[in-house]
C-alpha cells in the first residue's frame, strides 16, 4: 500500500466520491477541497504528493488554481493532474500552460487514472 497523499479539488461531491473510491482502492490517502481557493490553501498546508484538479468551478476555476499552485514557491513542485469533463485539445494545451502535469477526462477510467498517478509519483 502506498502512503502517498492525493488532494482532490472538485466542487462536485459526487465526482469527488467517485474519484475517492478509485484512489482508496489504489492505496492512496485522500484529502479534499471543494473550491479552487480552498485547494490552493490545502496544497500549502498539506503539501500533498499530487493534486487532482477539476476545471469547472465557481469563483476560481481549476486553471486559475493550477496556475497559482504551479507558480508559488512552496507548492510549485507538487504535480497537478487536471481531471475535467472539458475534453477539447485546447483545454489540454491551456492546462499545460497553466502548469498542469497531465490531463484526464471525466469520468475517469480507474485503470488510466491510477496508471497516470503511479507514473507521476515514481
Amino acid at each position: 500500500m502506498s502512503s502517498k497523499t492525493i488532494l482532490v479539488v472538485d466542487d462536485s461531491k459526487t465526482d469527488y466520491l467517485y474519484v475517492k473510491n478509485i484512489l482508496d482502492h489504489g492505496g492512496y490517502n485522500v484529502e479534499y477541497a471543494s473550491s479552487g481557493a480552498d485547494g490552493i490553501e490545502a496544497a500549502k498546508r498539506l503539501k500533498p504528493d499530487c493534486i487532482l484538479m477539476d476545471v469547472v468551478m465557481p469563483e476560481m476555476n481549476g486553471f486559475q488554481a493550477t496556475r497559482a499552485i504551479s507558480r508559488a514557491p512552496e507548492t510549485a513542485s507538487i504535480p497537478v493532474l487536471i481531471l475535467s469533463s472539458k475534453s477539447q485539445e485546447t483545454d489540454k494545451v491551456w492546462a499545460e500552460r497553466q502548469g498542469a502535469t497531465d490531463y484526464v477526462v471525466k469520468p475517469a477510467n480507474p485503470k488510466l487514472l491510477l496508471s497516470k498517478l503511479r507514473s507521476l509519483l515514481q
